[in-house]
Formats: C-alpha cells, sequence, structure tokens
C-alpha cells in the first residue's frame, strides 16, 4: 500500500487551508494514480532528485525519470558521487514538475529495494537496456545511451525503488 496525500489547491479559487493536505488515500499500485499526476510519469519531464549528500545535506539533482510496473529506477553512473550517496542512505525523494504550471506536480518518496550493476552476469544487459529505453524517451534519437563518459569505460548501475508515499498537487491547466 502506498500512501497518497493530496494537497489543496488554488486551481479552481482560493480556500481555506489551500497548500495543506487536503485527503489522504491509499492505492496498491501507481497504477492506480489519477491520470492527473500519472502523465507526470509519462511524460518525458525532467525530476529532481534528492539523496543525503557526504556533507549530511541533501544533494538535488536534476534527471530523467522511469519507472517499470510499480518500481521507480535510477540509473546512475558508478563513478558519480550520487551513486556513493544512494547506497549510503537509500532512502530518495523525487519532485515531478510540470513545466507549463508550477502548481501541478507530484513527489515520491522511494526506498531502494534492489542494486543492479550492468556487469551483472544476469541481469547487467538489463540496466543497458533500461538506459537506452529513457534515452529515446528524452532524446529520441539513437537506439543507445549517447552520454558516456568518453575517457574511460563508464559503467551503470540501476537502483530498484518501492514507492513509499506520494504527494499530488495541482492540476495541468
Amino acid at each position: 500500500m502506498v500512501t497518497v496525500a493530496k494537497f489543496l489547491d488554488v486551481s479552481e479559487g482560493l480556500q481555506p487551508n489551500q497548500f495543506a493536505v487536503g485527503s489522504k488515500e491509499e492505492i496498491t499500485s501507481i497504477s492506480d494514480l489519477d491520470e492527473t499526476y500519472k502523465q507526470l510519469m509519462d511524460k518525458p519531464l525532467a525530476c529532481v532528485m534528492a539523496v543525503m549528500g557526504g556533507d549530511g545535506r541533501p544533494n538535488l539533482t536534476p534527471m530523467w525519470f522511469d519507472y517499470e510496473g510499480d518500481k521507480v529506477l535510477i540509473n546512475c553512473a558508478n563513478q558519480r558521487k550520487k551513486t556513493e550517496w544512494i547506497r549510503a542512505t537509500p532512502q530518495v525523494t523525487i519532485l515531478i514538475m510540470n513545466p507549463e504550471n508550477m502548481y501541478h506536480w507530484m513527489s515520491l518518496k522511494v526506498t531502494v529495494d534492489r542494486e543492479i550493476s550492468e556487469d551483472d552476469p544476469t541481469d547487467g544487459p538489463w540496466v543497458t537496456e533500461q538506459l537506452n529505453r529513457i534515452w529515446q524517451k528524452y532524446i529520441g534519437e539513437g537506439d543507445e545511451y549517447g552520454l558516456r563518459d568518453p575517457s574511460f569505460e563508464e559503467r551503470r548501475t540501476l537502483f530498484e525503488c518501492r514507492v513509499d508515499k506520494i504527494a499530488t498537487f495541482g492540476q495541468p491547466g
């Protein structure tokens, strides 16, 4: 079960306690989300990922968003600090905001359930396939991810995350 906190917003005019949680509901799957918010996950919108940095403060990173079934997928290059930070503190918060209306957003609090290396003999190919799939979603050109660091043989890690809590706000238009 995932708790969805629905914030009161101003899309239909001013109201008492606006910008506070108006209601909560339990859903069994992120596929049960209202289409108003599910579309934020399905469109090629950048998200902001927050992880705890090495200095104990949140580190915010804009990145591509992906999910499969009920798992949020975070694909990172092994050499990046955020990969180390996710391993150290496997709780991540993700914000997806509608670029056409900043008052339409969704926040997901997730926890890493599984880490898969691109070099894993069994599941490693899926890490590469997922990276190529989100490359297509966001860039739409070429069949393979085109931003690997050319100075060395960059390897990737895929973090499969369960969704713990969701907060929603606003309407698309």
